[in-house]
């Protein structure tokens, strides 16, 4: 694990104690970056209104550490394999909406999802060489569109 990933533990490790939760974080570093695990009594905390808090707490730890990240790295905070389950979920909805797209010739666009969640699905469609995707809009209101090349 590298001295960033450290610092990001530590740094979260103190903060969900501060914030009084009952959980403990684990790192490891991956191909995708610092990955970091909250585990304990508390974790439901983390995963109401769809992960929002460990959205925060990804924030936050961007905004500490992220000019010290490559560019290809980013902080994932999960708990109880949300992340991998959601990332699941990306991957379906992500083939989902190209099939539609094939099948009627019309534009998909999605609701709203996180810069995250873009991500997965533009990475998921990136190969398919008859597809072209692309967030459109702004801020709050940003939505990621499928359509034909």
């Amino acid at each position: 694990m590298n001295e960033i990933c450290t610092n990001a533990k530590e740094y979260l490790g103190g903060l969900v104690t501060d914030l009084g939760f009952d959980l403990t974080v684990g790192a490891e570093w991956n191909d995708e970056g610092c990955l970091l695990n909250l585990v304990g009594e508390d974790s439901h905390f983390a995963l109401a209104e769809n992960g929002e808090l460990l959205d925060a707490f990804e924030v936050l730890l961007f905004q500490v550490y992220g000019r010290q990240l490559d560019r290809e790295h980013r902080f994932v905070v999960d708990a109880e394999g949300f992340r991998q389950t959601r990332k699941a979920e990306l991957h379906a909805m992500a083939r989902f909406a190209a099939d539609q797209v094939r099948k009627n010739g019309r534009p998909f666009t999605f609701g709203v999802l996180n810069s995250t969640e873009r991500r997965i699905i533009h990475l998921t469609l990136q190969r398919e060489e008859d597809l072209f995707t692309e967030s459109v809009g702004d801020g709050r209101e940003r939505r990621l569109q499928i359509r034909l090349q």
